[in-house]
């Protein structure tokens, strides 16, 4: 239920939110910016008039949607200390339900003072991560339908959003936001080439963030030739990847188990229906370990096209090979077999289908 609300979030990627697994999930202790010496922890004082004393208050961890921490309000005040290893996204929701507050958190003494009818309006200070969080969304506030999947595109508007983004890499080179920068600036552009540019600028510290790591996997990936691969499929016929060669291929990582797997699916289902004809398949590969489970699923979901599977959850060898450790994950590859898009999920999927198959 909780993880819902973060996906209304207007820019933070949608890799936050996949199902990730317990061994990989990153942790949440450490520094405030790559130019700045280790803090003890941060504290968080809050002080947002509206509510009544008893009010519960939650500190979520925006990757997973789970409470981290939890504490009540009194006297319209509210408390959280803790720590964390790199600067990360958190949610602080009152009473269960929203609107919320959102901030990008590092080891500081941060204030946050509002009211709960602007609760998402309230004044957050003291964080330096944060207060580039904010100027970064300040400037791109603008250039909003950018990002929007539905929108018209605007060349001219497109145009100036890379130019900002562009900037704002070569001004904050020390600080985390810079990796969501460019990993925006290459969902806006598709070009591998200056987006790897603007990564190289980073420091070796924000490279080595979550949100570094992935740009700097999505944009190595990008024209690659997808290596080979076969499992068996629900008939448990061997089904290799290359026999697909010859058209666009979606391979998407999921599992019966994943919530936001299925969720997906429609959106997939709806892809596949539409482009089938014009050369465009999907190759599921399943991390489950319950062959039934795996099976219930592919037909409760109206997943007509292959799937394979070893049956053996996290430790699928297809998933190994790639380094998967959350899903959905996917990637598409042309009729010889190079990555052009990765994780494309709802709109974003059907709006590059519609450019490469026109």
């Amino acid at each position: 239920m909780m993880k819902r609300i973060f996906l209304l979030l207007f820019l933070i990627p949608s890799f936050l939110f996949a199902q990730v697994s317990k061994k990989a999930r990153p942790t949440t202790k450490g520094k405030t910016t790559a130019s700045t010496v280790k803090a003890v922890g941060f504290s968080i004082s809050g002080n947002i008039s509206g509510y009544p004393d008893g009010t519960p208050v939650s500190f979520l961890n925006a990757q997973t949607g789970a409470a981290e921490m939890q504490t009540t309000v009194k006297a319209n005040k509210f408390e959280f200390k803790g720590k964390v290893e790199k600067p990360d996204f958190k949610v602080i929701l009152f009473n269960n339900q929203q609107p919320y507050i959102i901030l990008f958190l590092d080891n500081s003494k941060v204030k946050i003072t509002g009211t709960k009818e602007t609760l998402n309006q309230s004044k957050i200070t003291g964080s330096r991560s944060h207060a580039d969080f904010e100027e970064f969304n300040n400037l791109l506030e603008p250039y909003q339908s950018v990002f929007t999947e539905t929108a018209e595109y605007d060349s001219a508007k497109t145009a100036q959003a890379i130019q900002i983004l562009h900037d704002f890499v070569g001004k904050h080179k020390n600080s985390y936001i810079t990796a969501l920068a460019v990993i925006r600036y290459y969902q806006v552009t598709e070009d591998p080439v200056r987006s790897q540019e603007l990564f190289n600028l980073m420091e070796p510290e924000i490279k080595g963030s979550p949100m570094g790591m992935y740009i700097a996997q999505v944009i190595t990936d990008a024209g690659k030739v997808f290596p080979d691969f076969s499992q068996a499929d629900t008939s448990g016929v061997q089904v290799s990847l290359s026999s697909l060669r010859g058209k666009f291929v979606l391979v998407d990582f999921w599992a019966s188990w994943c919530g936001p797997c299925r969720h997906e699916n429609p959106n997939l289902v709806a892809a596949y229906n539409k482009y089938k004809s014009k050369n465009f398949t999907v190759l599921g590969v399943s991390l489950d370990k319950a062959r039934q489970s795996w099976i219930d699923a592919i037909n409760m979901d109206g997943l007509t096209w292959t799937h394979v599977s070893d049956l053996q959850g996290w430790g699928n060898a297809v998933a190994q090979l790639f380094q998967i450790s959350s899903i959905p994950q996917n990637y598409l590859l042309d009729p010889d077999g190079r990555v052009i898009g990765k994780n494309l999920r709802g709109d974003a999927l059907e709006r590059k289908l519609a450019k490469v198959l026109r």
